[in-house]
């Protein structure tokens, strides 16, 4: 609820600080005190349109605060916390007006956006006046009134969350089409690729093992001619070093049976004899198995260069070719799985489109039935509130395509008087009458997430019984909203819960507005003042009083 307004230098007023109350406040005072202008305040906490005009004269900036008391709308406080805001139970909203247009929004502090204010604001407070019902201007939310009262909010939320559903699998099966070309050639890109290191059977450590046995091939000849020439030398040839050797062991063993101190070096060239002929045997050999096997070699070489090719193009290692592979082989997997992706998709988008079409039908059938019944309900209303004969009908438009909202835009139209064709509530209704239609509707649809409700010029064009049924009504809604209300008729101020008295004083050639709240002899005098004009007789002191006291 709003709890205090701060107004400096708007119009004709100097400073102004007023506290609001729960319940219903009235505004009353002469004409032209300076009550529209606290209107056109509210109007700038809402995000209405700022114009350097409102300055009062000769100031150079203009300045409007309001307080809210938050401690019961979480939404907003989870929205000012998403928003960088502290989200504490009070609400500050401060706007400056500047002659040079440096116009600025403060929220609790801190600089905010005019887009995050417009949006936040109407949820804390609505006007009901010539050009402030944003309820009954927008037929946006004359569908909301009307769901709110056929009470189908349950098959509200069940449609839009069909909707929401159905949008989702429709925007998958876009992206689908939108990638399908994209996905044929990644298809065929990858199935080449996977195929071309198929094909090559690469295996772990391969290039290593090919790699030895090249450099072996490769040096078949030095191989062979090498162990050959180093047996023949050895064992095979003339004056060969086994051949010698075995004449030198022989000489020094004939030595050490003379001298026993050269039998360990008889034995040492002995066992040097032995492991060089083991060692002319296994030349011998090796020599024997080298052969030069050049188709082999080619064999190995183009299985290299094969290889090469492929670590160019896919990895620098085998082993990261095939792990390569291994990726792009479950990309195939689901690639080719997207048919049967699409084929999930379609079958569930056209399940939820029947499902949609049912719960469509059925939103639509109970909105039809509570048209009729919200029709005759604030026609009832509006009848009582000086509007005989005015017609107001709920109408129900089918959509080229379905919101989420349902299949049909709703709006309410409006005739006054009969015999008029109804038409749109901006095109027709007056001031007045848009405050005792939402007058009516509140009385018709009660429950409100918005707090604070300001009703001006309810009491347009209305007086006697009509008007004190307008003060009654009022005061019903102000037993679950705060309602702020400016007036001169007296059968509606009698059933305030707090009285503002609005004035214009002259002080030193300058005009400016105050306000002050009425105590209840202060009440009285207000009310007789109202009843009988500029000279309030004791008469109406009377009568005044009598009429408080009957609607306490």
């Amino acid at each position: 609820m709003l709890t205090d307004l701060t107004i400096k230098n708007v119009a004709i007023i100097d400073s102004l600080q007023i506290s609001f109350k729960q319940g219903l406040t009235v505004l009353t005072g002469e004409t032209g005190a300076g009550k529209s202008i606290i209107i056109d305040a509210v109007g700038l906490i809402m995000g209405n349109r700022a114009s350097s005009d409102l300055i009062r004269s000769g100031e150079e900036e203009a300045i409007v605060e309001a307080l809210f008391d938050i401690s019961t709308l979480p939404e907003i406080k989870r929205q000012l916390s998403e928003a960088g805001f502290d989200a504490v139970d009070e609400l500050l909203v401060k706007r400056s007006l500047s002659r040079n247009g440096k116009n600025r929004i403060f929220i609790n502090g801190s600089m905010a956006t005019l887009a995050l204010l417009v949006d936040i604001a109407p949820r804390l407070i609505n006007i009901y006046g010539q050009h402030d019902s944003q309820t009954l201007l927008k037929p946006e939310n004359h569908l909301r009134l009307l769901d709110a009262f056929s009470g189908c909010g349950e098959l509200r939320q069940k449609f839009t969350a069909l909707f929401s559903r159905l949008a989702a699998v429709q925007e998958q099966l876009a992206g689908l089409d939108h990638a399908e070309r994209e996905a044929e050639r990644r298809l065929d890109l990858l199935s080449y690729q996977s195929e071309e290191i198929a094909t090559a059977a690469l295996k772990p450590g391969e290039e290593a093992r090919l790699e030895e046995q090249h450099t072996l091939l490769a040096s078949a000849g030095k191989l062979g001619s090498g162990s050959g020439e180093a047996f023949d030398r050895l064992y095979g040839g003339d004056g060969a070093l086994l051949g010698q050797l075995k004449r030198i062991s022989g000489s020094i063993t004939e030595l050490a049976t003379i001298d026993h101190a050269l039998s360990e070096t008889a034995a040492s060239l002995e066992g040097a004899y032995l492991q060089l002929e083991d060692a002319a045997i296994t030349l011998r050999d090796y020599a024997s198995r080298i052969e030069s096997d050049p188709a082999a070699l080619q064999q190995i070489d183009d299985r290299l260069d094969q290889i090469g090719r492929l670590k160019k193009k896919y990895a620098p290692t085998v082993e990261e070719i095939l792990a390569y592979k291994a990726g792009i082989d479950f990309e195939l997997e689901q690639l080719h799985g997207r048919e049967q992706s699409r084929h999930t998709l379609e079958v569930e988008r056209d399940h939820l489109t029947e499902e949609l079409k049912l719960a469509g039908c059925t939103l639509t059938t109970a909105r039809i039935q509570a048209a009729k019944k919200l029709k005759h309900a604030l026609e009832g209303e509006a009848h009582q509130l000086a509007m005989k004969g005015a017609i107001i009908e709920p109408t129900l438009e089918a959509l080229a395509e379905p919101r989420a909202s349902g299949f049909e835009k709703v709006e309410f139209l409006f005739s006054p008087n009969p015999g008029e064709i109804p038409r749109p509530l901006g095109r027709i209704a007056s001031g007045g009458e848009l405050s005792r239609l939402m007058l009516a509707i509140k009385q018709v649809l009660p429950d409100s997430d918005v707090p604070t409700l300001v009703f001006d010029e309810v009491d347009t064009g209305i007086g006697g019984a009509t008007s004190e049924l307008v003060g009654r009504k009022l005061k019903n809604v102000a037993a679950r909203q705060q309602v702020l209300c400016i007036t001169h008729l007296p059968q509606v101020a009698v059933y305030a819960d707090q009285q503002l008295r609005v004035e214009k004083l002259i002080s030193d050639g300058r005009t400016t507005t105050h306000i002050r709240e009425l105590d209840q002899d202060e009440r009285t005098r207000e009310v007789a003042r109202m009843l009988a004009g500029s000279t309030v007789t004791d008469s109406a002191l009377k009568h005044a009083a009598e009429m408080l006291a009957a609607t306490t």
